[in-house]
């Protein structure tokens, strides 16, 4: 995965930076799913702003922790220059998202590539088609490779342990992701979206009003 801070190409995620002011879980679980591009949806009600509502979409998961970015919160700010040159790749709305509380400079831009097994040195595959795009590349370049592309400031991360165990605790929902959740054009509608299409009673959360206590 590819992370630009100031501009910058980085090698490395900090790992062990958590995004929540929750308990660090000890030990590792071993035998806890990779949950590497599926979705987090947070349960409600979670009582942390950061993460109410949200949908994340998670880049990386394994012993040493989790990353992930809030793919349903636009920030309503247009990509600055040079970044702008961008701007005809990313999918409405063009604005950069909020993808969580952790190094919230740093930008993290995602593509649909069109083919997953796409062979440009400017794009990291994480799921399927879904791939993560160096923004210091010429988009004039990438763009034979890639369909659309979003721009997310920031991102979530939690240490090691610590995602399972607030799963266990029933803070997220872990569901499967669809290419265009990602790419959402309607992102305020997303976790209500995501909701409606799971089987069962666990559809029946998408109509819980925002303020549960109206229950």
């Amino acid at each position: 995965m590819i992370i630009q801070r100031t501009r910058v190409s980085a090698a490395e995620l900090p790992w062990r930076v958590s995004s929540h002011q929750t308990r660090q879980t000890d030990p590792v679980f071993p035998s806890a799913p990779v949950i590497k591009g599926r979705l987090l949806l947070a349960a409600p009600p979670l009582e942390d702003p950061n993460f109410d509502r949200t949908v994340i979409y998670m880049l990386e998961h394994h012993d040493e922790g989790a990353v992930g970015v809030v793919i349903n919160r636009s920030s309503g700010e247009a990509l600055d220059e040079p970044l702008d040159r961008w701007i005809d790749l990313q999918t409405a709305p063009s604005s950069v998202f909020e993808g969580g509380p952790v190094e919230s400079t740093a930008l993290i831009a995602l593509a649909a590539a069109k083919d997953p097994d796409v062979d440009d040195e400017a794009l990291t595959p994480i799921v399927g088609v879904i791939a993560s795009a160096d923004l210091t590349a010429d988009p004039a370049i990438v763009a034979a490779s890639v369909n659309e592309v979003r721009v997310f400031r920031g991102y979530a991360g939690w240490g090691p342990g610590q995602l399972e165990g607030e799963i266990d605790a029933g803070a997220w929902l872990v569901l499967d992701a669809q290419t265009s959740d990602v790419f959402t054009k309607a992102p305020d509608e997303l976790w209500r979206e995501v909701l409606r299409r799971q089987p069962g009673r666990l559809a029946w959360l998408a109509n819980a009003p925002d303020d549960l206590s109206m229950n």
